[in-house]
C-alpha cells in the first residue's frame, strides 16, 4: 500500500484546481479575466509546486508550475489595475 503525505495530496488537489479552471474556461462558465479562475490557477499551481519541492522533484514541471503561477499573478495584478483605473479587463462586462 503506497503512503501519501501532505505534500503528495497538494499536488493533487493542485492537479484538479488547474483542470477544473481550465474545463470551466472552456465550458464558459469561467472568464480566462475572471478573479476565481486566476486563483484556481495560482492555488493550483502552488500545490503542485509544494509537491514537487517536498516530494520527487522534477524540474521540467517545477519551471513550467513556476511560470504558470507568475503569469496568473500578472493576470491578478493586471486585472486589479485596470479595474482601479475604471475600465474592464477585455472579455468581461461592467455587469456581474
Amino acid at each position: 500500500m503506497t503512503t501519501l503525505f501532505w505534500h503528495d495530496w497538494a499536488g493533487y488537489i493542485g492537479v484538479v484546481l488547474v483542470l477544473l479552471a481550465f474545463l470551466l474556461l472552456q465550458a464558459h462558465k469561467l472568464h480566462g479575466n475572471g478573479l476565481t479562475y486566476q486563483l484556481m490557477n495560482i492555488l493550483g499551481a502552488l500545490g503542485v509546486l509544494m509537491s514537487l519541492t517536498f516530494g520527487g522533484h522534477n524540474w521540467s514541471a517545477f519551471v513550467m508550475e513556476a511560470a504558470w503561477l507568475l503569469i496568473s499573478i500578472y493576470g491578478v495584478m493586471r486585472s486589479l489595475r485596470l479595474r482601479r483605473e475604471g475600465r474592464t479587463p477585455p472579455g468581461q462586462s461592467m455587469v456581474p
